[in-house]
């Protein structure tokens, strides 16, 4: 468990023995089962996830009732609602479990005290957050920029494993297109 985050942390910094166990102290463990919200709409938020095993999703329900996939995290990934988590208020977006998923999390506070203590953690959550920050204006670039084959195209490229673990429905979902469309995409794509 713990192993995971050392590794994805040390793809940036290298911390010691010592410095990951003080690190590790200040995050806590959870399990969830598939379906389980972690987030909902109006939580207030506290954590920030850093996903384990399993794979989870943000979305939002507009006006209309339509939901809007936001982003899947899988291994490796973090996830929580970043505006209200940041801000410690509430969400405007919902996460869940596709799959049984299990987390580190941390409270912001702890986030806070580690980076101030740690120019390395520091370091590591800057880096983290500006990654984050590219790949959603990459995203807002291809849902603007790209027809929906592109959009497919380039989700394909970026997670060629994720239509075998996520229903075609979210997917079609998270590329702005209906069902139907992808079904012609990937038919055409075989």
């Amino acid at each position: 468990m713990s192993k995971k985050l050392r590794q994805h942390i040390e793809k940036i910094v290298e911390l010691t023995d010592e410095e990951f166990e003080y690190v590790l102290s200040h995050f806590s463990y959870r399990k969830y089962l598939k379906n389980h919200y972690v987030i909902q709409n109006g939580d207030y938020v506290k954590y920030d996830y850093f996903v384990l095993n399993g794979l989870l999703k943000s979305w939002h329900i507009d006006d209309k009732g339509k939901a809007h996939i936001i982003l899947f995290a899988m291994e490796n990934w973090w996830i929580s609602d970043p505006k209200a988590f940041h801000n410690q208020t509430t969400a405007t977006l919902n996460v869940d479990c596709l799959e049984d998923s299990e987390t580190l999390y941390i409270s912001l506070e702890n986030r806070e005290k580690l980076c101030a203590e740690m120019r390395k953690v520091e370091y590591f959550f800057r880096k983290k957050t500006t990654a984050g920050y590219v790949a959603s204006q990459k995203r807002i670039l291809s849902l603007i920029s790209f027809n929906a084959k592109e959009r497919y195209q380039y989700l394909m490229q970026q997670y060629p494993d994720l239509t075998q673990r996520v229903p075609k429905s979210l997917i079609a979902s998270y590329l702005g297109i209906t069902r139907e469309t992808l079904s012609r995409l990937t038919s055409q794509s075989l």
